[in-house]
């Protein structure tokens, strides 16, 4: 088989950490429904199993915290295929409240899930894909691009995935391999659900949005899936807000 037929019965492989959470599952059921294959990969074991069994994908648990557990899964994933083109880390907290009232603990795991994550990633990508070539998206947030009350630790979390993109952007650009970020407002997630149960607590968020309502998941999957295709190869380090206007626009009164 020639070089060329064999690139056009090669499916895309994708790697989804955090692929069983909000944004990560229908992330996931976007890039089956165009045909790749996906790895579904994440701590939750019971809704991964489900997910994939609904999806027909693979799926393994992994530590996004842990750089050698996420170069060991992208090493595995290459292996079984033999051509890796895209990983995406869904991987992520909420955490709004005062600086003040913060505590260390909850400072530490902000950073941990957050920013810890997106580094576990770019290092095991950088060491993993960057004889090929491919995709990595990470997920920032609004809340690194505009000044919100209350959101210091992720804000600062956040900022620092996407610093974290845009120099990798540079360093990885002459072997193709591209780093973007992905930057939503809030998200009706079960992340999000202790600040969207509650209909008055909803409504004030939607009221931030100048769109007025709060994101779905598929507002951002589709994003990443779109940073994730073939087609983006001239795409890198890029923040695409996704998040009603949040970041940018103010609306009229």
């Amino acid at each position: 088989m020639s070089s060329s037929d064999r690139t056009q019965v090669e499916r895309p492989v994708q790697v989804v950490l955090g692929g069983a959470g909000g944004i990560g599952s229908a992330l996931c059921r976007e890039l089956v429904a165009r045909g790749d294959q996906v790895v579904i990969a994440g701590r939750n074991l019971d809704a991964m199993q489900v997910l994939a069994s609904e999806l027909g994908a693979d799926h393994a648990y992994c530590e996004a915290t842990d750089p050698d557990a996420v170069e060991a899964l992208l090493a595995q994933t290459l292996r079984k295929h033999g051509h890796l083109d895209g990983l995406a880390n869904c991987v992520g907290s909420i955490l709004v409240k005062p600086i003040h009232t913060t505590s260390l603990e909850e400072w530490e795991d902000c950073i941990l899930t957050n920013l810890w994550s997106a580094f576990a990633t770019v290092r095991a990508a950088g060491r993993v894909m960057r004889r090929r070539g491919g995709s990595v998206v990470l997920l920032s947030a609004a809340a690194a691009r505009v000044g919100l009350a209350n959101h210091e630790a992720i804000a600062a979390a956040k900022a620092g995935v996407e610093g974290l993109a845009l120099s990798a952007a540079a360093t990885y650009a002459r072997d193709q391999l591209r780093f973007n970020c992905v930057a939503p407002g809030l998200v009706r997630t079960p992340l999000s659900d202790h600040l969207t149960r509650n209909p008055i607590s909803l409504a004030a968020s939607a009221n931030l949005h100048p769109m007025g309502r709060i994101g779905e998941p598929e507002d951002v999957s589709s994003a990443i899936a779109w940073l994730l295709a073939p087609g983006r190869s001239w795409v890198t380090g890029q923040v695409i807000s996704i998040d009603g206007g949040l970041s940018r626009v103010r609306s009229k009164s």
